[in-house]
């Protein structure tokens, strides 16, 4: 990302810095809380720890090179950090890859804690990785002419996020679609966080096309600096919550749900 004012301050800089590292480090850490909590639910909600386990390699690793990114791209003057001349630009390339491996998966994994098999199963799968994958691509295409880059074109951004963003409702309907059938399998405290999760994923989720839209106010006259730390903070955030947070709960239901059940870890 790049445009006329495209120096940052060093306070700007060491945020965007501190946050890329804060999420990677969340990642990690909650790597390694579905490693060792995996066991604790019956096998027939296992898949979804398995997942969360994916879910955290893929988010550490392309955040942690996403941090890479960010501190070769600039170098600092004495005053403010500034591109560095024939250096690889900064953009948000490396988490649409992140998300193209993490979206289907975080949107199946829920099917193996709210009961749902068979035919059922298979049909949402289908229907979540089309969809998922798709908002994902369309949306990755659209940030190449995002305001603020050297080949910004508005028209091509706004038609591509608003692509993704169909495909993206379709996802919101199928998710709340499966919450609900979740729901009607369970009852007591695995019913109540099971349906706190719908509250959590459309607040989470919603958060993407926000921090994709920012860049808007950089044609409104609001400086590069504050346009680039804001969206990494709103999509860091939105990681960590969709993720991290999202998987926590799927986790303490299955482990509910399996206590209810019987099981008894070996």
């Amino acid at each position: 990302m790049t445009g006329q004012t495209s120096s940052i301050s060093i306070e700007g800089y060491e945020i965007v810095s501190h946050v890329l590292t804060l999420g990677s480090a969340t990642m990690a850490a909650a790597l390694f809380f579905f490693v060792l909590t995996k066991n604790s639910t019956h096998i027939k909600y296992r898949m979804s720890s398995v997942l969360s386990v994916v879910v955290m390699v893929s988010a550490f690793l392309l955040l942690f090179i996403q941090k890479q990114s960010w501190t070769d791209a600039y170098a600092f003057d004495g005053a403010v950090y500034s591109l560095k001349a024939g250096s690889d630009l900064f953009s948000n390339g490396y988490r649409y890859l992140n998300w193209l491996i993490d979206v289907p998966m975080l949107l199946i994994q829920i099917l193996f804690v709210a009961g749902i098999a068979g035919a059922a199963r298979s049909k949402y799968m289908k229907q979540f990785s089309t969809s998922g994958s798709l908002m994902i691509l369309f949306g990755y295409v659209g940030q190449f002419y995002e305001p603020g880059r050297l080949n910004a074109n508005i028209s091509a951004w706004a038609i591509w996020g608003l692509l993704s963003t169909a495909f993206f409702i379709h996802v919101l309907v199928l998710i709340t679609r499966v919450i609900k059938e979740g729901q009607s399998r369970m009852d007591g405290t695995p019913k109540k966080i099971f349906g706190a999760i719908l509250p959590l994923f459309y607040i989470s989720w919603w958060l993407y096309p926000v921090a994709y839209a920012a860049p808007a106010l950089i044609e409104t006259g609001v400086s590069y600096e504050f346009t680039i730390v804001s969206q990494q903070i709103i999509y860091t955030i939105a990681d960590v919550a969709s993720k991290v947070v999202y998987g926590v709960m799927l986790t303490v239901v299955a482990t509910m749900l399996s206590e209810k059940e019987g099981y008894v870890e070996a």
